[in-house]
């Protein structure tokens, strides 16, 4: 058997590299549960009613001669476990046409959940319910409810599974009994994928399914010994491919050793012929801590003893954090205006600032005021009472701490006292890695592009930036994406549905220096809690235009509702400054009147977007409710690039760390077979901030986004700037604190 290494992991174990260093080690007594070789938590082909600490974050990799499983798992909440799996099949090809996918082999991607309906207690076991290939193409999609207890060294499992976890049939299904419908399932495989069929749950075939998990006296060892609910009979390599998957025994056995509290190997022996191998990796986005060589805090002072304004503006910029400030001093307070870059803990920057206020002015001065703003818009006040601070800084009093005597969240006072010191930056640049990738298509496994982005701002006056970006390539390999205008013969392109807004891709990426972004935008702020900006120029890599957006952000609320409306021309694939001036842009060599051309259209030219219009509502909601702690609702209704008309729904969830976990899904008006293969536009993307990667504090973050498939229905503008990011301060979510234990 020879193993396969995929590239999928490249992004996906980077983050292992962060993480290990600031995972606080457990002891290998507790009972961890591990992972099954679909992903999630279960024995080996068999789910479990397991859940697994909440914020775990696995990926893991399982090879047999059958099936090549790469999963990501997440305990998304306590009561919630996500995974998304990749699986390849060894000697099947995507497509038996080498124009449509050359010698990749057949990827099937799926999603699983499960949910937990009862927690282990000392009767009950720990009880849940469950969908496998959720959405997929039904190569693996079953349905399953699995109960597991725990009796000192042993962990049992008994479950009942449907479709391909029930297959073997065992048992009668006893949802057949309630109703008629549900006896048979249908048995077609969905080629495009991405759909939800429904009409598929908890029908035909069921099977008992159960196992053991024993704890051996040597820690880092387990064995499973399973009972198999599927008998292989309708697996896809047997019906479609010719393989032999004969289940000669339903027993599968296997072992699982932990390398460490960062990862596992497995191997066992299922089906009584068929060994297989895997590997998971994992870390908990809730116990990864940040390590900082950071600068110290400035020692509080009694009373003032400097008037040197400059000096106060310049240590609250390096030791506060608060750039681009202006002090203002009137009879008896300090008023610091100013941009917070350093620290997400909003208390930490406060009592920082308050420290260096201490050292200036009078006797007179009884309040530090710290407005913070973002692009000139102001967002929020705290007052801090002078004397309060200095008690509490000094640990006068028993159990009050510096941040208790914070007024948080004030409305922003208009500025009228004089401003006696100020440090404003107007220019600024830098360079920083960009990846931009897809996983799963039928030209490779793994496309992905490379590069730098150097990329400057200046600010013409406080309100109105100039800025831009050059987009460096190092290495690619989208010269397998044969979706680009240099081919012709491209298989993909059955209909003009929509303009080819991001399926041409690979054009835009074939310079090696190229500017990406050279946009105008000037903020505004109306009123107390209405925030805008209008914008243009070449503001992303394949569009440019004009555009606005207005957002509505009281303060301190769990809601916002934003609207953005832009108008757009395609940005022509071989120029930096050149848009398309036709709705058809024809490939080289291709004439217009010949036969090929009239018969055949799409094998002669590309739909691209002359002008065009795209715009959104969209509300922000970030939920009360105790069994959604810290999750974020965006749900944007309107046009999209392609000129379809529908919603795109974004769901995350931000662990104590601060790392953010979000998928998304975009449903339209687009039928399946004119989106194409994935039916709709979804995707999945982890958000990590920049201070549990690096040794000093920051407000940045990195993204790694995944998208199944890149295709033209459902794909959005790629803004510059984000109202509702720059306005975090008013009700954070990005920058939250970090409260890892």
């Amino acid at each position: 058997m020879k193993l396969q290494y995929s590239s999928f992991f490249i992004s996906s174990l980077s983050l292992f590299s962060v993480s290990y260093a600031s995972v606080v080690m457990s002891s290998t007594n507790d009972w961890k549960p591990s992972q099954m070789d679909f992903g999630g938590t279960g024995l080996m082909q068999m789910p479990s009613g397991r859940m697994a600490e909440e914020g775990e974050f696995n990926v893991g990799i399982s090879v047999n001669n059958d099936y090549h499983h790469y999963v990501a798992s997440m305990q998304v909440m306590p009561w919630l476990d996500a995974t998304i799996r990749y699986t390849r099949l060894p000697n099947v090809l995507y497509n038996s046409n080498p124009d449509y996918s050359g010698d990749n082999l057949y990827t099937d991607k799926g999603m699983d959940f499960k949910v937990r309906l009862i927690e282990e207690s000392y009767w009950l076991p720990e009880t849940s319910i469950g969908l496998r290939d959720f959405g997929g193409t039904g190569m693996f999609d079953g349905e399953f409810v699995a109960a597991t207890k725990r009796f000192g060294n042993l962990d049992f499992t008994l479950g009942l599974g449907w479709g391909y976890i029930g297959q073997s049939g065992n048992v009668s299904n006893p949802v057949c009994k309630i109703s008629d419908r549900f006896c048979n399932r249908p048995s077609d495989f969905k080629d495009k994928g991405g759909m939800v069929d429904y009409g598929r749950w908890f029908k035909g075939p069921a099977a008992l399914f159960g196992g053991i998990e024993y704890q051996t006296p040597y820690e880092p060892l387990r064995i499973k010994i399973e009972y198999d609910g599927n008998d292989y009979s309708e697996d896809w390599p047997q019906i479609r491919a010719n393989s032999d998957m004969t289940q000669h025994t339903p027993w599968n056995i296997g072992i699982n050793y932990r390398l460490g509290d960062w990862g596992d190997a497995k191997v066992s022996y299922q089906r009584g012929d068929t060994l297989t191998l895997g590997f998971n990796f994992y870390t908990n986005f809730n116990h990864m801590k940040a390590s900082w060589l950071d600068t110290p805090k400035t020692k509080v002072q009694a009373s003032p003893t400097s008037n040197d304004w400059q000096q106060a503006s310049a240590e609250l910029q390096h030791n506060a954090g608060y750039q681009q400030n202006t002090i203002a001093v009137s009879d008896n307070k300090i008023i610091v205006t100013g941009e917070q870059v350093k620290y997400r803990d909003r208390d930490e920057a406060l009592e920082r600032a308050a420290a260096v206020l201490t050292r200036y002015g009078n006797d007179d001065i009884t309040e530090f005021h710290i407005i913070e703003q973002n692009n000139s818009m102001v967002l929020t006040e705290t007052i801090i009472n002078r004397d309060d601070y200095i008690s509490a800084a000094n640990y006068d009093q028993l159990g009050v701490t510096p941040s208790s005597t914070f007024d948080k969240y004030q409305e922003p006072t208009p500025l009228s006292s004089p401003i006696v010191a100020q440090s404003i930056k107007r220019w600024d640049y830098g360079l920083s890695p960009s990846l931009q990738q897809s996983l799963g298509g039928p030209e490779a496994f793994y496309l992905f592009s490379l590069g730098l982005s150097a990329h400057s701002n200046y600010w013409i006056t406080p309100k109105l930036e100039l800025g831009g970006a050059i987009y460096i390539n190092i290495v690619d390999n989208y010269d397998k994406f044969n979706y680009g205008v240099d081919s012709p013969q491209s298989p993909h392109v059955r209909n003009e549905a929509t303009p080819r807004v991001r399926t041409m891709f690979r054009s835009y990426v074939q310079d090696p220096v190229r500017l990406s972004q050279l946009q105008l935008t000037w903020f505004e702020q109306p009123t107390e809690n209405i925030y805008t900006q209008v914008y243009g120029g070449y503001l992303e890599s394949m569009f440019a235009g004009v555009g606005g957006e207005i957002l509505y952000r009281p303060m301190r609320s769990n809601w916002a509702v934003g609207v953005d409306m832009n108008y757009l021309s395609q940005r022509e694939a071989d120029s930096w400054f050149g848009i398309y001036s036709d709705d058809y842009f024809y490939y080289d060599g291709a004439n217009p009147n010949s036969t090929t051309c009239i018969n055949n259209p799409t094998s002669c030219r590309a739909y691209v977007l002359n002008q065009g219009t795209t715009g959104h509502l969209t509300t922000y909601y970030t939920p009360d409710w105790a069994f959604l702690e810290s999750t974020l609702f965006k749900i944007s209704a309107g046009k999209f690039l392609g000129g379809d008309i529908g919603a795109r729904v974004d769901f995350s969830k931000q662990f104590k760390s601060g790392v953010i976990a979000g998928v998304y899904a975009v449903f339209t008006d687009l039928t399946a077979d004119e989106y194409g293969e994935g039916s709709y536009n979804k995707g999945f993307y982890v958000s990590i901030p920049f201070d549990i990667m690096t040794v000093k504090p920051s407000t940045n973050r990195a993204i790694l986004n995944w998208e199944p498939i890149t295709r033209d229905g459902g794909q959005m503008l790629r803004k510059k700037h984000q109202l509702y990011d720059r306005t975090d301060a008013r009700s954070p979510w990005s920058q939250r604190p970090n409260t890892s234990q």
